[in-house]
């Protein structure tokens, strides 16, 4: 999720996450603050507030059953639980620039496993990276020249920034950042942070980003720690350039595309050192000095109204799009539209709903190699997801949704998957 993985929570909020991210994904969906669940415990939020110290807290439910498909039928609940501190160090200590820390713990079984769902993308984007505590964001964002220019290191991650898209469906095909969803082994979305460096420059909505992260699996080790210093791999550099439009009234809008490298060792999904298939010979899989990949993000109100620069009522349009290296990525493309109706219902306050459709397409490359070891065809997998959501309190979102998951894990002849779930997000 994004708190970030939209920008991963954005301060809480949350985040595949904030999210991932959700979280920092599911403050972008708001116009203005959220109450809290908690509220001003005993008064130290606000005094915390009068320090420039921001104290949030979330936690993030998603409940699912498959009432078709798969090998058998189960309900799970999954969550997430995390608390941040944001400093806003212009009132600390008279500098433009902000420090960001968060942890947050995962838990309960992904019902894609307990079913035998065999899908490529979860049905619940909660799930994931292990049942333990991380600390999930700990940076430092240092602001230049009315902050045109800005600059972003420490325990971070690419979700954040890179990519970037809400949290609002229960689906991970329409959940955080693309990248992350999709080359899994390298790229780390939400809640899993590694050491990393953004600079960003923008002017009048136009912006330019580049970001370096370190690659390093004991990243993904199931233990808390500050960070680590040994194991890494390589660099994942990511750059994406994008343009953001209107304003408070009007239609906002926000355009992007990038791409990334990975510097790190690769094993060719196909071929042997000898260059070879490597599912006949046996031998090792000849290694790829790289790994690459682009992508394209868009998103346009068409109807409604905004405020603060996002959308409170009427039609948003998204369409997500990603090729990643054919060489070395078992899943090389994704394609993902839909839309968001904000306050459909008359005397409903903060109420939406949201339509998606995913293509996730398995690499023609890696269903050679399994053709030859003799297993059935793969293609793409089709996922449709259609949810409500309501606050019946200010601090609660309820999200019911329906998911269906035509031919689940690309496999043309493997009975379609539906899910009926509930996202709940609670603001602590």
């Amino acid at each position: 999720m994004t708190f970030s993985g939209r920008q991963i929570v954005a301060p809480l909020l949350m985040a595949s996450s904030v999210t991932a991210a959700a979280q920092a994904q599911e403050s972008a969906d708001e116009a203005t603050p959220a109450p809290t669940m908690a509220g001003d415990v005993l008064g130290l939020r606000p005094r915390l507030a009068d320090a420039g110290i921001e104290l949030t807290g979330h936690y993030v439910a998603e409940t699912a059953w498959n009432f078709s498909g798969g090998q058998r039928q189960d309900v799970t609940e999954t969550g997430e639980f995390g608390i941040g501190l944001q400093f806003d160090m212009q009132r600390i200590a008279g500098t433009d620039g902000s420090f960001q820390a968060t942890m947050t713990y995962r838990h309960g079984p992904q019902l894609d496993t307990k079913a035998g769902l065999g899908t490529l993308q979860e049905v619940q984007e909660i799930y994931g990276r292990g049942r333990t505590w991380r600390l999930t964001q700990f940076w430092y964002e240092q602001r230049f020249a009315n902050g045109a220019i800005a600059v972003k290191a420490g325990r971070t991650a690419p979700s954040e920034d890179f990519s970037a898209f809400s949290c609002t469906f229960q689906n991970l095909s329409f959940c955080g950042s693309q990248p992350g969803n999709i080359v899994t082994d390298y790229w780390y979305n939400w809640p899993v942070s590694q050491w990393g460096l953004r600079l960003r420059a923008a002017h009048r909505g136009v912006y330019a980003q580049i970001g370096v992260y370190e690659e390093n699996p004991r990243n993904l080790d199931k233990s808390f720690t500050i960070g680590r210093f040994k194991g890494a791999t390589g660099a994942l550099i990511p750059i994406e350039l994008g343009l953001t439009r209107g304003g408070d009234g009007g239609p906002v809008g926000s355009y992007k595309i990038g791409g990334w490298v990975s510097t790190a060792d690769a094993p060719d999904l196909f071929l042997d050192v000898d260059r070879e298939p490597a599912i006949l010979t046996g031998r090792a899989p000849l290694q790829r000095g790289s790994a690459h990949g682009v992508w394209l993000a868009v998103e346009q109100q068409v109807s409604g109204r905004s405020a603060r620069g996002a959308s409170i009522s009427g039609v948003s349009v998204f369409f997500n799009a990603l090729a990643a290296d054919r060489r070395t990525s078992r899943i090389d493309n994704q394609i993902v539209a839909g839309l968001f109706v904000r306050d459909p219902l008359p005397g409903v306050a903060g109420d939406m709903v949201g339509f998606g459709v995913a293509r996730t397409h398995v690499n023609n490359r890696l269903e050679r190699a399994e053709l030859l070891a003799g297993q059935p065809p793969r293609g793409a997998e089709y996922a449709f997801e259609l949810f409500y959501g309501f606050k019946p309190v200010g601090w609660l979102d309820l999200r019911p949704n329906v998911q269906w998951i035509h031919h689940p894990g690309g496999r043309r002849d493997a009975r379609a998957v539906g899910v009926a779930g509930l996202k709940a997000v609670l603001r602590l």
